[in-house]
């Protein structure tokens, strides 16, 4: 599903940011990808979306080379991959529906096609009774599990997780954590970037441990020692 070939990224003149890095992940995978910040982490991850361009090597998603994916394509490409980030970023003034209907609208969703997903997906997330809630009135975890929502809106092939309990407590981390749990058991590859050494533990799964932009561990069942 992920393929990094020999993949690179400096930024000028010489802040090398990921180096010569090889890693496979497969469909259906849940990966933890673990390091300090600046290991390379959340590079890897633009990478992945075209946020950021390698310098050298290849990077493939389901199959495509990324480097021949330009113009209109990219954003075809960025409806395989969900991503969710630590700072939440839904849209204030909007309802927990509108917040997850807008990801709909901008793709071109009838109202009808809207009107059944959207209260699909906050019932997997555990909104179904925050449909109509603002962001103010939503806990920090509740706030996650609707960016949650409003990634898997375009049922993503791959769901990137960057730091998304870095702004919650234990109780609510480990909500997101079970939930992102959850939609790996769909069939989802979820990768998961952080450095919060319990719940990487807990899960128990592949885990990817970079170092100034190397990969220098890959265990199928790990754990992150710090």
């Amino acid at each position: 599903m992920i393929k990094f070939d020999n993949l690179t990224k400096i930024y000028e003149p010489d802040s090398v940011v990921l180096d010569n890095v090889n890693l496979h992940i497969g469909q259906g995978e849940f990966v933890s990808l673990v390091g300090q910040s600046g290991a390379g982490k959340t590079t890897l991850m633009k990478i992945l979306t075209k946020e950021e361009l390698p310098t050298k090597g290849n990077a493939y998603v389901d199959g495509d080379d990324l480097n021949d994916i330009k113009g209109g394509a990219v954003q075809l490409l960025r409806r395989k991959i969900g991503n969710v980030y630590q700072d939440f970023k839904i849209l204030d003034g909007k309802t927990a529906f509108e917040n997850v209907a807008f990801a709909l609208e901008v793709s071109g969703a009838t109202q009808e096609e809207i009107e059944e997903d959207v209260p699909r997906v906050l019932a997997i997330v555990g909104l179904a009774n925050k449909i109509d809630s603002f962001s103010h009135q939503m806990s920090g975890g509740e706030k996650q599990r609707l960016a949650i929502a409003r990634a898997l809106i375009h049922r993503p092939k791959i769901l990137l997780a960057d730091e998304p309990t870095g702004n919650l407590d234990m109780v609510n981390g480990y909500e997101v954590l079970k939930l992102l749990e959850k939609i790996n058991e769909f069939g989802t590859t979820v990768v998961l970037a952080t450095h919060d050494s319990k719940l990487v533990n807990t899960i128990g799964k592949r885990v990817i441990t970079m170092e100034k932009g190397r990969v220098v561990k890959d265990q199928e069942h790990g754990r992150y020692v710090i």
